[in-house]
């Protein structure tokens, strides 16, 4: 993987962990809308996708959690932003026990859990932040341009307060001003970001 990727991980309490829900009744999945809407954010810009952007679903909902499915645009990766719930349904329905499975190119799922991910990209050498109303303010935070760069976010309910705990150990706390965001704007302000300083 090529240096200067960005990693958008996304926490979700209640979002289905198994293929079995109706994509036309997203909000019944857990609030499946939500990670679709990140999923769009993060990667589909006017005619055009991000290739740099690595996205973490990390989803602690019934019947079967933790599930992480990551998801990075290739050259013949065939997804839409109209078959977006389709593309999370199949890779749900995937899974094998015991594995990291490719399901399609650049999408993967296994078990794990959301600290276990965020320490293994700390370890590979990511500068690590998450989104904290009273971190540091994103524009005046420093961003090593030669490093990949993570942010944690969560969904409407936040973080468990255990792993916030933890996690704060080893990310640093990043604030987008004053307002709440929902999650997919949240991802649209630090891609803007992180474009306008060309990293």
């Amino acid at each position: 993987m090529q240096i200067g990727m960005r990693h958008f991980v996304y926490f979700s309490r209640n979002a289905r962990t198994s293929g079995n829900f109706d994509t036309s009744d997203l909000m019944k999945a857990g609030r499946m809308d939500i990670a679709i809407n990140v999923l769009i954010a993060a990667f589909f810009l006017s005619h055009d996708a991000r290739e740099d952007v690595v996205l973490h679903l990390v989803f602690y909902g019934m019947p079967d959690p933790p599930k992480h499915l990551e998801i990075q645009i290739k050259e013949d990766l065939q997804i839409s932003k109209k078959d977006v719930a389709g593309l999370i349904k199949r890779m749900l329905y995937k899974y094998k026990p015991g594995e990291k499975r490719e399901v399609s190119n650049g999408c993967y799922i296994e078990k794990k859990s959301l600290l276990k991910i965020v320490e293994e990209l700390e370890k590979a050498g990511t500068q690590v932040f998450i989104l904290d109303k009273k971190g540091e303010n994103l524009r005046e935070l420093e961003i090593d341009k030669d490093k990949d760069v993570a942010f944690v976010l969560g969904d409407h309910e936040g973080m468990p307060a255990k792993e916030l705990k933890r996690l704060k150990q080893v990310a640093e706390p990043v604030s987008l001003g004053k307002k709440m965001y929902f999650a997919s704007q949240s991802v649209v302000i630090v891609n803007h970001e992180l474009d306008m300083r060309g990293i």
